[in-house]
């Protein structure tokens, strides 16, 4: 077995209405049934998806306000009125603002800008930068990604004789504030025939509408804060991105090329994806831990030498970003397991705090927390001085953070957010309570299926179904993100046919699946370590994302998984292995790194009788315990109760060496009732060779040999010339001895140096089976040959069956 790290939700679709749609819009069935799977369900609307341009952009007067906001722009303009741009320092606010300035610029305004610096003075408007407008000359502000909730700062503005159009699209609150104008698609009574425009969105259509036509050499800009603010990239979303992206790999922007270069994308192949992981981050990184100016500087420079200049301190900051994020995860962390070991287990909801984290990052914190420990997570820092708190919150489906937080509100001075994300400040002093409140609520809300991420699968696939010619068609869905996701699908029951690790350090995995004569490779990113949990041909379910493979100028159909379960219990067949202790303490090692809640029992057995050819070691994981060995034997007592508390979290055992006896391999059995993956690890052949079927007609043909000598002794020289000659091990030999022994057959004399054996004359008549040790040797022989004898097919299920019965399955 292999447990899936989520849930998989797989959309429903008809199959005769997916034919219907693939013939009356001519594109695959694949395709038809991601666009149904989207809620596109019309020849017509998926002509105007897959067509979509520039001319299909909505008339920005549409939006409630744009004219008001135009006309007095444009009347600050004329009368050269001092106009002031008040951004956001995140990469929407950032895009937003330049954008604003490329306007300004063209409309040859005089005009200035103003971010806020996150850790002094916070998110929005605030007074004193008021003041400073004021004191600065400015009679307009133009707000861009903030000022829907400023009611406050808008009413002082109107005092300082400033005229406020706020241009914005975050949630609008019961009250709005009293501006010159508000210009926000989520408006209630705006009208406006799509709500997602990210704020440099709205800063876009606030151009178009002031420069009369849509400035289609802005959408670069508009693209970055739409990407990174995860804006649904539908409708002009999708339109402004996919037109970007064109652009960008020739762009005139000498800003995005120096991000490019600092981020190493290739410009002829740049994604959505390459705006959020590598563009976004360095644009953010700016607000995070200095000031966003650097980054409008960036993407307003004229020059490459500038352009790079800012560049390379983005890259600089965004390291610097990573490597603090990086710390605080790790002290978060060791808060964290502190809590779960006081409390036996991961809270419903973590609270982590302390003094020193930078509350610029400390959302990028809690996300990390959260996708570890699948749990709404709230991470604050604390200053020292005051003891306030700032924090950030992510959550989970099914636990509404705003609400929870809403049902504490006495605890906060401020708080805000919705259901995923929130922000708030608090006193140190009320941290406690706060944790109990929220704990309180998510038992109510929360159960064990909330805490295993869920993952919406567009479609059921089979390999064969997924030639390039299908995968090429589904990348007609670009630009992916937000609202118009990547396409995921499921293959189910493909046989792994071949695995293998890449890179370096073999942090990648490759799998080859097959099913029905067709064959897809599989890639997993930073999932090296599940190859030792995958057997060969084993049976699996997996769900990824199709794509193609260039390589050497070949392409190919891949598929990049993201996630994979075998319902089947699986046997990793590692018999012939040399070294086999030393083999089994590193594969436990290696799958205890890829369970951070795992640990290692090792049991060894000491040699004893015929069963006990060599010690064998039983290795599992534990969910609390650390890494425990218990020396002795199989049979012992004291520590039957430890055992039998852990056995319930044993998944993985790891043999090592044949199990002395059936009894034994029975007793693991029961013990251990839910095992997933044995690793059985075997050495060509026991120490002192393998105990082969006696046979009456091995026992007559050594016994001729033995009478022949008469008399012999223990020494090597003699012993093994005399295994060799009757064709028996060394362990044969000497149970052939015992076996004469208990038949009177021989007679022994021992002695410091050696120990001698003599025939006897005349023996009494008796049969082989009247000693003990010839049924002993008939037994273990019979065991030892399912153990090393059986191809791995044979053995996985003769393994399987003894073990089950021993559970009494």
């Amino acid at each position: 077995m292999l447990h899936p790290r989520s849930r998989w939700i797989c959309a429903e679709t008809s199959e005769a209405r997916v034919e219907q749609l693939a013939h009356e819009a001519n594109i695959s069935k694949l395709l038809a049934r991601m666009f149904m799977v989207r809620g596109v369900e019309d020849a017509e609307q998926i002509h105007r998806f897959l067509n979509a341009d520039v001319e299909l952009m909505h008339d920005p007067f549409l939006m409630a306000g744009m004219e008001q906001a135009v006309e007095r722009i444009r009347q600050a303009i004329a009368n050269n009125e001092r106009i002031r741009i008040y951004g956001d320092y995140d990469a929407d606010g950032v895009s937003s603002t330049s954008l604003m300035i490329y306007t300004m610029r063209h409309l040859q305004a005089n005009y200035d800008y103003y971010i806020p610096h996150r850790a002094q003075e916070g998110y929005g408007l605030n007074k004193a930068a008021l003041d400073n407008a004021k004191a600065a000359g400015c009679t307009l502000i133009v707000t861009v990604d903030t000022g829907i909730s400023a009611l406050e700062e808008v009413a002082y503005a109107k005092e300082l004789g400033i005229d406020v159009v706020v241009t914005d699209h975050h949630e609008p609150p019961e009250q709005l504030p009293d501006a010159y104008v508000l210009v926000n698609p989520k408006l209630p009574y705006c009208a406006y025939p799509f709500k997602g425009l990210a704020g440099v969105g709205v800063a876009f259509k606030v151009a178009h509408a002031l420069l009369g036509r849509l400035p289609e050499e802005w959408l670069e800009l508009a693209a970055i804060g739409t990407v990174a603010d995860l804006m649904p990239l539908v409708d002009e979303n999708r339109i402004i991105v996919q037109k970007a992206l064109k652009r960008m790999s020739r762009s005139d922007y000498a800003g995005i090329r120096a991000l490019m270069r600092i981020g190493g994308i290739e410009r002829s192949h740049i994604t959505s994806t390459d705006i959020a992981f590598s563009m976004a981050p360095r644009i953010n990184a700016s607000g995070r831990l200095d000031h966003a100016d650097t980054a409008v500087q960036l993407l307003t420079a004229a020059d490459d030498e500038t352009a790079q200049a800012c560049a390379e301190e983005l890259d600089r900051l965004n390291r610097e970003r990573q490597k603090i994020v990086e710390g605080i995860v790790k002290e978060a962390e060791a808060q964290l397991e502190q809590k779960i070991e006081r409390q036996e287990g991961v809270p419903h909801v973590i609270v982590l705090a302390a003094e020193g984290w930078n509350v610029g990052v400390i959302g990028i914190v809690a996300s990390k927390i959260l996708e570890r420990y699948y749990r709404p997570t709230f991470v604050l820092g604390i200053d020292p001085e005051n003891g306030m708190c700032k924090g950030s919150a992510r959550s989970i489906p099914g636990f509404d953070l705003y609400e929870a937080m809403t049902e504490c509100a006495g605890l906060f001075d401020h708080y805000g957010g919705h259901q995923a994300a929130a922000g708030m400040t608090l006193h140190r002093d009320k941290l406690e309570e706060l944790e109990r409140c929220l704990n309180e609520s998510a038992r109510a809300k929360l159960n064990e299926e909330h805490f295993v991420p869920c993952v919406e699968v567009d479609a059921e696939c089979e390999v064969s179904d997924v030639p390039l010619s299908e995968i090429e068609q589904l990348g007609r869905l670009a630009p992916f993100g937000m609202g118009n996701p990547s396409p995921r699908v499921v293959i189910r029951n493909a046989i792994v046919r071949d695995k293998r690790t890449m890179g370096k350090e073999g942090q990648h995995l490759k799998l080859m699946l097959a099913k029905d004569r067709a064959t897809l490779d599989a890639v997993a990113f930073h999932r090296g370590s599940l190859s030792h949990r995958i057997a060969s041909d084993a049976r699996a379910d997996v769900l990824g994302e199709l794509s193609v493979n260039e390589w050497n100028g070949q392409r190919k159909p891949q598929l990049m998984m993201q996630d994979i379960r075998i319902a089947e219990r699986q046997l990793f067949d590692m018999r012939a292995t040399s070294n086999t202790v030393e083999k089994a303490v590193e594969l436990a090692r290696i799958l205890e790194q890829d369970a951070p809640q795992s640990c290692a029992l090792v049991l060894t057995r000491e040699q004893a009788g015929v069963y006990s050819a060599e010690p064998y070691v039983w290795l599992y994981s534990d969910e609390e315990k650390g890494p425990v060995m218990v020396p002795g034997a199989w049979g012992w007592k004291a520590d039957d109760a430890f055992v039998e508390g852990l056995s319930s979290h044993v998944r993985e055992l790891v043999i090592c060496g044949m199990p002395p006896s059936e009894e034994e391999f029975e007793r693991m059995a029961r013990q251990l009732p839910d095992v997933e993956r044995i690793y059985v690890i075997l050495p060509r052949q026991p120490e002192g060779g393998r105990l082969h079927s006696p046979g009456r007609e091995r026992i007559a043909r050594a016994y001729s040999e033995l009478r022949r000598l008469a008399t012999w002794d223990t020494e090597p020289a003699f012993l093994q010339p005399l295994a060799a000659r009757l064709n028996m091990s060394d362990r044969e030999l000497l149970l052939l001895f015992a076996v004469f022994q208990d038949l009177d057959f021989i007679t022994c004399t021992l002695s410091q140096e050696k120990t001698t054996y003599r025939i006897v004359e005349q023996p009494q008549k008796t049969s082989l089976e009247q000693s003990q040790r010839y049924q002993d040797w008939m037994i273990a022989s019979a065991w030892e040959s399912q153990w090393h004898d059986l191809a791995t097919e044979a053995f996985a299920a003769w393994f399987w069956s003894c073990w089950d019965r021993a559970r009494g399955v």
